[in-house]
């Protein structure tokens, strides 16, 4: 028997313009959690996609306890006991936790002996068990989609655990968790190493990484770089391999001023009584106000709020010194605001269009010849120097940008927004999901921003972020902003008080 459990080795994969992998190895041991790390772009997705039987392999070969396999697609995947938790959720919302759960291999009983049917009672027998299992106390004849975008991951770990998996590949599992969540995904991660189930753990989030992992492996622009014993590394020492330099900054220097108030928000209230509620704050020229609270503050609905993808029941919003009417997105695209959603997926890019159609596609009134002619040269000259402002890395304008790496796709939104040239800009998580090269490139593009004048409100659920990007900070609690801090004088512990202060 092979010291591994599955080995993948001199993988290569190649997509019209970039060359994915390039002869890229993985070894995983029965009962490891196996870190694979790298920048976005570096091929960690396309090497477990191939894994999984999504994409066929130009070269290379994949080894399970020794023997040669072929994988011929996700079926075939999970015939061989290899399972996927995508970073994007795959589900069925309006059908019910197991429906979810068993989706494509229902159990099957045959009525009067001969008419094939799906056997209901046999299906949430099971994934009752499975969730029991699991220590998630759903009803699995609920429907998946009342639940939050967090348990809904849960679910998709419990659907990998149902299918008796071998190897786990786990693609950004903690982006939407809460942290008791994220305790009880370790806690199953554990159960499941006993088990001697192999995981490959995807995340950029270091202090996961060196908590839950045994090994860790770097990828850098689809070439193999390393695997390590993960506790002989520092959070460093994955940043340098990863980036193939030592980063001497997380934040850049910045030289914004800020000047006038530009946006202003007085006693901006909720149709829903649950939700945002009596919030005040102004936002000057040229300033970046960090927005702070744990889950649940209600600061990305606040945010939608203000930009007409929800309904409030009384309150101003007042654009120098000037009242807005804001009921729809359109009316504060009008005004000059803009907003970057947090799921970028879901609300953020047109994944079946190109890059250029995503750039352009808010600004097209911009580029028309009398009125109704699309100028073409007008349009690829805006994209081509938006691609060259942002450092996009891609093939050309026309590639799909659902082949962009997230730190690629979030700086095409940003481009997209910029086109129409907004005043105020809303900012939802603007780097979840990214990798900490890229994210410095988001940074160093927000403090551009604020230098040349632009109003910026960020949400950010990390800590660092807000400290190290926000001249003031708005920190939520429970629907409220419980207290306005300066970004010098600003602490943890400060923002933590603000964002616990509980009616």
């Amino acid at each position: 028997m092979s010291e591994y459990l599955l080995e993948m080795k001199d993988v290569s994969k190649a997509f019209p313009g970039v060359q994915a992998l390039n002869h890229a190895q993985l070894q995983l041991k029965s009962g490891h959690v196996h870190a694979l790390m790298g920048e976005n772009g570096a091929g960690k997705s396309t090497l477990m996609k191939c894994m999984f039987g999504i994409y066929r392999m130009d070269e290379g070969q994949i080894f399970m306890d020794g023997r040669p396999v072929v994988i011929k697609d996700p079926i075939d995947a999970l015939s061989k006991g290899i399972s996927m938790v995508h970073q994007e959720l795959q589900q069925v919302p309006a059908r019910s936790i197991g429906e979810n759960i068993y989706l494509g291999r229902y159990p099957v009983k045959k009525l009067f002996g001969f008419i094939p049917m799906v056997d209901h009672k046999k299906m949430y027998a099971d994934a009752d068990r499975v969730l029991k299992k699991v220590k998630l106390p759903y009803d699995s004849t609920k429907a998946v989609g009342i639940l939050s975008t967090s348990q809904m991951q849960l679910v998709e770990i419990a659907k990998a655990v149902s299918a008796g998996c071998r190897v786990l590949i786990l693609d950004e599992p903690t982006s939407s968790l809460t942290e008791s969540e994220v305790e009880t995904l370790f806690d199953i991660i554990n159960d499941l190493k006993k088990d001697g189930v192999a995981i490959v753990y995807i995340s950029h989030k270091m202090e996961e990484i060196l908590k839950i992992s045994d090994e860790v492996t770097v990828m850098r622009d689809g070439h193999y770089i390393g695997t390590w014993d993960a506790k002989t590394l520092t959070t460093g020492d994955i940043i340098t391999k990863m980036v193939g330099r030592e980063l001497t900054r997380l934040y850049p220097e910045r030289e914004n001023v800020p000047g006038e108030v530009v946006f202003e928000v007085e006693d901006f209230t909720s149709i829903n009584p649950k939700s945002f509620r009596h919030v005040s704050f102004s936002v000057r020229k040229g300033e970046i106000l960090g927005i702070s609270g744990l889950v649940g503050a209600q600061r990305t609905e606040l945010m939608e709020g203000l930009f007409g993808i929800r309904e409030h029941s009384s309150g101003k919003i007042k654009l120098y010194g000037k009242e807005l009417k804001v009921s729809c997105p359109k009316d504060a695209i009008d005004h000059g605001v803009a907003m970057l959603t947090e799921n970028r997926r879901v609300s953020g890019i047109m994944g079946a269009l190109s890059v250029s159609d995503n750039i352009s596609i808010s600004s097209l009134k911009n580029y028309l010849d009398y009125g109704i002619a699309i100028n073409s040269e007008k349009v690829e000259k805006l994209v081509a120097e938006d691609v060259e402002k942002m450092k996009i890395k891609t093939p050309s304008g026309e590639t799909p940008i659902q082949t962009l790496s997230g730190g690629n796709q979030q700086k095409v939104i940003i481009g997209r927004w910029l086109a129409n040239s907004p005043d105020v800009l809303i900012l939802d998580e603007p780097t979840r999901g990214i990798d900490v090269g890229a994210k410095y490139e988001i940074y160093c593009i927000i403090a551009e921003l604020a230098k040349q004048g632009k109003s910026i409100l960020m949400i950010s659920s990390e800590m660092g972020e807000i400290l190290g990007m926000s001249d003031r900070i708005m920190v939520m609690c429970d629907g409220r902003c419980t207290g306005i801090l300066d970004g010098k004088d600003a602490t943890q512990e400060k923002i933590m008080a603000l964002a616990t202060q509980f009616e």
